[in-house]
């Protein structure tokens, strides 16, 4: 069984950073409003299968690790926590110097391209993408509880099966409001920009909780 102040802690940083606008989210907007309400649920399929193929990757890169030395788990541990407060500066200065609608219109211009598989494409979108692999590794042993009877391994596995679990239903959200959202944000540019600063500061706080 999994910690369960851990557990809330995981579910509650998923579900901000899941509900955040970025790439994936302008993408589902975009296929939702270019090929229509079933792209965009596609879209989401092939996102929460790309979470899958990168909790894989991550569980056995991480197991590795620990097995060969505990000194070098705790420095990925240490890089990790370095990556998100890199990525929460990041996340912050990108609301002060880049328009709130560049991501959603680059996404956009994928999608207009032809394409006969949108599942596939979304996934292996996320699978080929490092930021991706590298936020799964930075971000999901900050919430393995090595007290516990459970393996660290499993735990592992368990928590980054979970992330695709939880996002599922807020990527499948966007595309069912996608019109109401995307309205809602051309009246309010301010939106986004706050909820991408919340997010910024999220990760500098994760970072910050393991570094204590």
């Amino acid at each position: 069984m999994l910690n369960p102040e851990y557990l809330f802690s995981f579910a509650v940083a998923s579900l901000v950073i899941a509900v955040a606008p970025g790439p994936s989210n302008a993408f589902l907007m975009a296929q939702t409003f270019t090929n229509g309400r079933t792209a965009g649920m596609q879209s989401a399929l092939g996102f929460a299968l790309g979470g899958v193929v990168h909790t894989l990757f991550a569980v056995i890169g991480l197991s590795a690790i620990l097995k060969a030395s505990e000194t070098a788990y705790t420095a990925v541990q240490y890089l990790g926590a370095a990556y998100l407060a890199y990525l929460g500066v990041m996340t912050l200065k990108d609301t002060f110097g880049k328009p709130s609608k560049e991501a959603q219109q680059d996404a956009e211009i994928e999608a207009d391209k032809p394409n006969k598989n949108v599942t596939l494409q979304a996934m292996m979108t996320e699978v080929l993408n490092p930021k991706v692999a590298l936020f799964f590794i930075a971000f999901i042993p900050q919430f393995v509880d090595t007290t516990l009877v459970v393996s660290t391994t499993l735990q592992l596995a368990l928590f980054g099966l979970l992330y695709p679990i939880l996002a599922f239903p807020i990527d499948c959200a966007y595309v069912y409001g996608g019109d109401k959202i995307a309205g809602y944000f051309r009246a309010h540019p301010q939106a986004p920009l706050w909820i991408d600063r919340i997010s910024g500061a999220i990760f500098i706080a994760l970072a910050v909780n393991l570094l204590l």
